[in-house]
């Protein structure tokens, strides 16, 4: 897994939903701040799943609203293989 930044996360967001970086912080919805559609939420999580090299279960996305919670996720997962 690439070491985690925020900055390489808001840019990749950036990037696939035609937003400035800036725009994406934690507290900033998908949908209502960033204009994602279904289809940019799918090709942001592959692009976050690709970078990251993570698998993000269909559940844990529908529970994903805002951008906080995708880098908890993250952060999560790098939690876990530093202990493993």
């Amino acid at each position: 897994m690439a070491e985690l930044d925020f900055k390489e996360l808001q840019e990749l967001a950036a990037e696939i939903l035609g937003v400035e970086p800036e725009q994406v912080q934690m507290n900033v919805s998908f949908q209502r701040d960033l204009a994602a559609d279904s289809l940019d939420l799918v090709e942001l999580i592959a692009a976050v799943e690709d970078k990251y090299d993570v698998e993000l279960p269909e559940e844990q996305l529908e529970q994903m609203k805002n951008v906080g919670d995708l880098w908890q996720f993250l952060e999560a997962r790098e939690a876990e293989r530093t202990r493993a």
